[in-house]
């Protein structure tokens, strides 16, 4: 089973949107230049526009590579205020190591104009329905093989 690591990001009104997507891009790069932050970059207004439809308070921004997959959620209003359930701090790894790719969560009536956007300027960075959850099919097959399994994201998000 794929490690998973979790942060839990601020937004509005804490930050804008275009900033809120430059503190992931921080996160994901550690702060290092090269093609991978520029990349992120070239789709800030796509990315904000999702972050602004609140679908990362409760579907993660995912982030895959050939280390652990990263979820990145964002707090808004009140909870963005309040820090007392962000996790900004940074990722002991390289979240962007080897072939990575980030999915974004959208709210399906956008799904569309959104997939289109992003294909326009990355083949790694893509959108899906923020109803499709990434990655709990690997804890379905662990839970019904009989294995040990712990939700990470929901054991660091409660």
């Amino acid at each position: 089973m794929t490690s998973v690591v979790s942060r839990v990001v601020r937004s509005s009104p804490h930050r804008n949107t275009s900033d809120t997507w430059s503190f992931i891009v921080d996160l994901l790069t550690q702060g290092k230049g090269g093609e991978a932050r520029k990349e992120l970059l070239s789709v800030s207004g796509v990315a904000s526009s999702v972050i602004a439809e609140q679908s990362a308070k409760d579907a993660a921004i995912v982030a895959t590579c050939d280390g652990p997959r990263t979820r990145v959620y964002c707090l808004y209003d009140e909870d963005a205020i309040e820090d007392g359930d962000a996790k900004e701090d940074a990722l002991g790894y390289d979240a962007l190591k080897g072939q990575w790719a980030i999915s974004l969560p959208c709210p399906k009536d956008d799904l569309d104009w959104v997939q289109r956007a992003l294909r326009a300027k990355s083949s790694r960075i893509t959108a899906r329905d923020m109803a499709q959850n990434l990655g709990e099919e690997d804890v379905t097959k662990a839970a019904s093989s009989g294995g040990l399994c712990l939700n990470v994201d929901q054991f660091l998000k409660s």
